[in-house]
């Protein structure tokens, strides 16, 4: 299946089969900057994923993808580059901390709910792409059914038998009525009905409450409440007054979901998270090491154990069929400061054949940081500023500043990374956007005194910028 990659207008479109790891990691440094050695290794293995697809379904079958394990501190851009990958490639996505889940037997999350979750991720994802497509019929349905209601259709019936004939009356009413469907359809398109009230049925959504009491996770169990509910309690309609332009909107939806297949929105979804899913695993570190036998790592390697099938692959039972995740792509990440890759138990450890290591970020990094991406920190301040009608510029040397004042505080305090130029920023525009109403029409320009302005105090009580910055 051909993924189209979002593009502007002057670019040419291009679909991710033609994309080289190479592209690949050029599409990845639009978004993050540098790690250069973690691009590579999420590109190879994104190719390999197309390239398996055009084996023949025997040989695709044997191939297994190369997990990855990812190390390096937080901030550096280790969620970032696998949530950007799966948004390349189309692919349902999930990110989970490996420190929720516990042993089978503990209070807590089992390991099988990330792919019930993934699933679910991969549901929605594939209904939004049906409701593209069903859109215009959905909206053109709701428009004829909001018409019935404004203008009944005429149907007159005759006193005495006609023998086939049609009467020229009944052809008047027809055609005079289908004249003032039509200027009312105009006006509808046009807003001009929008305060009139209609009468539309409306399903009921509150059902008797009761309470289940059961000695697994209501997210283990097999039986669907949300889908008994309806068979139970039968759908139950009832009817509203409600504007126009807000029946529009309950018929759009109403005749959206008709339109939808779910069976086979349910079939695609499947497919697509057992051939291109891709599971992101944060703080594995958490969970490596061995039994220390008592304390609250009693669980460590129990959760370690319980992955591995999941990763090796295994089939999961979720409220939509079973699901397999031979071909699910896993990227482990983790800080690795106490602990390292080989604390994991070996069978995992062999699982996850691709590491690569991520550095920290230089003042250099965060410079860029703050201007390159597409979405930038810069780009979302002046447009969230611009929507007040102020202009807010930064020189060149006030960017150089809030990276200076970011990496010392990171060198003083914990290193979080990239995220720290969050709490630089809303520190330094704290108050031009809380004056912001008031400065409209004024352009705003922030220079490196009035950073160091800001700041400087803080920075100097290391005290206070840990609470702070």
């Amino acid at each position: 299946m051909a993924i189209y990659l979002p593009s502007t207008a002057d670019e040419e479109q291009v679909t991710l089969d033609d994309l080289t790891p190479r592209e690949i990691v050029t599409e990845l440094d639009k978004y993050v900057i540098g790690q250069h050695a973690a691009k590579r290794a999420v590109a190879i293995a994104l190719r390999n994923r197309m390239r398996r697809q055009k084996l023949t379904p025997e040989l695709a079958e044997e191939v297994i993808p190369k997990n990855i394990i990812m190390i390096g501190p937080t901030g550096v851009g280790k969620t970032e580059i696998a949530r950007r990958l799966a948004k390349l490639a189309g692919s349902p996505f999930l990110k989970v901390e490996a420190s929720k889940f516990t042993e089978v037997g503990y209070v807590g999350r089992d390991v099988e709910s990330m792919i019930r979750d993934l699933v679910e991720i991969a549901i929605e994802m594939v209904r939004e792409e049906k409701l593209e497509d069903v859109a215009d019929k959905a909206e053109l349905n709701a428009e004829e059914r909001l018409l019935d209601l404004l203008l009944p259709p005429a149907n007159p019936r005759p006193t005495e038998p006609t023998g086939g004939v049609v009467l020229e009356g009944a052809t008047v009413i027809e055609e005079s009525s289908s004249r003032t469907r039509e200027k009312l359809r105009q006006q509808l398109r046009e807003g001009k009905l929008d305060d009139r009230t209609v009468e539309v049925e409306v399903r009921e959504k509150n059902f008797p409450s009761f309470e289940i009491i059961s000695n697994q996770g209501m997210e283990e169990m097999d039986v669907n409440i949300k889908d008994m509910l309806p068979n139970i309690f039968g759908q139950r309609t009832k009817k509203r007054k409600v504007k126009v332009n807000e029946a529009f909107e309950y018929l759009i939806q109403e005749e959206e979901q008709r339109l939808i297949d779910m069976d086979q929105v349910t079939r695609m979804a499947i497919d697509r998270v057992e051939n291109s899913g891709i599971v992101f695993l944060d703080e594995i570190d958490k969970i490596a090491g061995r039994e220390s036998g008592h304390g609250p790592d009693v669980s460590r390697e129990g959760v370690q154990r319980d992955i591995l099938p999941i990763v090796e692959g295994t089939t999961v039972n979720t409220r939509y069929g079973m699901v397999r995740t031979d071909h699910i792509l896993f990227i482990a990440a983790g800080a690795f400061h106490v602990s390292k890759p080989s604390d994991l138990i070996p069978e995992l450890q062999g699982r996850f054949p691709i590491r690569v290591e991520l550095q920290s970020l230089t003042m250099e990094d965060f410079v860029r940081i703050l201007t390159e991406p597409k979405s930038s920190l810069v780009k979302q301040y002046v447009a969230l500023l611009d929507t007040e009608g102020v202009k807010l510029e930064f020189t060149p040397e006030s960017l150089s500043e809030v990276a200076r004042f970011a990496f010392r505080v990171n060198e003083g305090t914990e290193n979080i990374g990239a995220r720290r130029l969050h709490t630089i920023m809303e520190r330094v525009l704290d108050e031009i956007s809380f004056d912001a109403p008031e400065k409209k029409g004024q352009q705003v320009t922030i220079d490196a005194d009035y950073v160091r302005k800001t700041l400087s105090e803080i920075v100097k009580d290391q005290d206070l910028s840990r609470y702070i910055l």
